[in-house]
């Protein structure tokens, strides 16, 4: 027999939908964050990783935005690769057992946002040491995994809240 989210036990279903709301939460303040700090804009995020080019910044002035060193740049790929790493491992690992999508869409919703974080964080050191112009593949690869992580978890909560037992 092939386990299914809506066939759980009701307290199981309850603590992963608790699980995924929380943890969906956290994604939505991390876009948040790269709201304020991108304006999610594409001279934004070439600002953030590359520093600013303002000329009117006073000479002992710091400016806001600056060049990311390589050290910066090590700590937030490391931290943000293996997070999402286990942020999309697990959800895809639940995702398996949905009974709502099936086939070749249930294997591309479960590793699209793994093949993602490499393609983001990746273009992210391509933006900042060989040419600005991947700035666009940052923001393509970084929304697809955003709304394919959304997707997959509503299709989730929907089948562990709302489908009932045939």
């Amino acid at each position: 027999m092939k386990i299914q989210l809506y066939q759980l036990d009701k307290n199981l279903k309850k603590f992963i939908a608790l699980f995924l709301t929380i943890l969906t939460i956290g994604m939505m303040v991390g876009l948040v964050y790269l709201n304020l700090t991108t304006d999610m804009s594409i001279d934004g995020t070439k600002e953030r990783w590359n520093g600013t080019e303002d000329e009117k910044i006073i000479e002992f002035e710091i400016p806001d935005e600056y060049p990311k060193s390589i050290s910066q740049m090590l700590v937030t790929t490391h931290t943000h690769v293996i997070s999402f790493t286990l942020i999309f491992g697990i959800v895809g690992f639940l995702f398996y057992f949905n009974s709502v999508i099936g086939g070749f869409w249930k294997k591309f919703l479960m590793i699209e946002p793994l093949i993602s974080v490499v393609i983001t964080f990746g273009s992210i050191w391509l933006m900042r040491f060989i040419e600005e112009s991947f700035v666009y593949l940052t923001i393509l690869s970084a929304t697809i995994m955003y709304i394919s992580f959304f997707f997959v978890v509503f299709t989730m909560l929907f089948e562990l809240l709302l489908k009932k037992i045939n």
